[in-house]
């Protein structure tokens, strides 16, 4: 699958493009700074996802895009922005599947946090949370073929293969914290699954 990770030198997003090229996945990775550590085999865009020329290069000839973007300086609506500026150059494009790197505690999914961490994420990740559910809604409604996942505090730990991806109303227990790897396997791993589509899924681990 040829696939584009915008967001892709750091976080999650790098670790979806390891192991999308791992996986023998064409990727094409745009970051504002450009590749740290370039991986064979990886196309890499420097450029800022919010210029429409970069983004619709970026996007161009893609079967699917994830987009895992943070937040930046100046700005309390980066993530939504740049959201909202792909998902344009998908429609130019032509290219139906996204896939978004969003947060627990998001719309409903605060349900799913232990009531410390309620009290945490709305005192210290507030602006973040507004952000990303400004990105959810552009995204829900872009008409396009997508899924939002919500995992919880991200962790550079090893990837575990043990973790719980759910909707809320699921209610399954799951602990909030997740390693970075976990999550970007799973979003490789959802790529072509049809049964994810329109639905916003939240990420643990049991």
């Amino acid at each position: 699958m040829r696939m584009t990770v915008v967001g892709g030198s750091r976080g999650t997003g790098a670790q979806v493009v390891r192991i999308a090229a791992e996986a023998g996945h064409q990727v094409t990775c745009l970051s504002r700074n450009g590749a740290p550590a370039p991986i064979g085999g990886v196309s890499y865009l420097t450029g800022d996802a919010l210029n429409a020329e970069v983004a619709q290069a970026a996007v161009s000839g893609a079967d699917a895009v994830v987009v895992s973007v943070g937040g930046a300086t100046g700005s309390d609506r980066h993530r939504a922005e740049v959201t909202r500026s792909i998902i344009a150059a998908m429609r130019d494009a032509g290219v139906r599947r996204l896939i978004v790197h969003s947060s627990l505690g998001v719309g409903d999914s605060m349900q799913l946090m232990p009531a410390p961490a309620r009290v945490f994420a709305k005192a210290v990740l507030g602006r973040a949370l507004a952000d990303h559910a400004e990105q959810e809604a552009a995204v829900a409604d872009s008409g396009l073929d997508w899924t939002v996942v919500r995992p919880g505090g991200l962790s550079d730990d090893p990837a575990t293969g043990a973790y719980v991806a759910q909707e809320t109303a699921e209610g399954r227990p799951m602990k909030s914290r997740i390693p970075r790897a976990d999550v970007a396997a799973y979003i490789v791993g959802i790529l072509d699954d049809p049964a994810t589509l329109g639905r916003a899924l939240a990420m643990g681990t049991p």
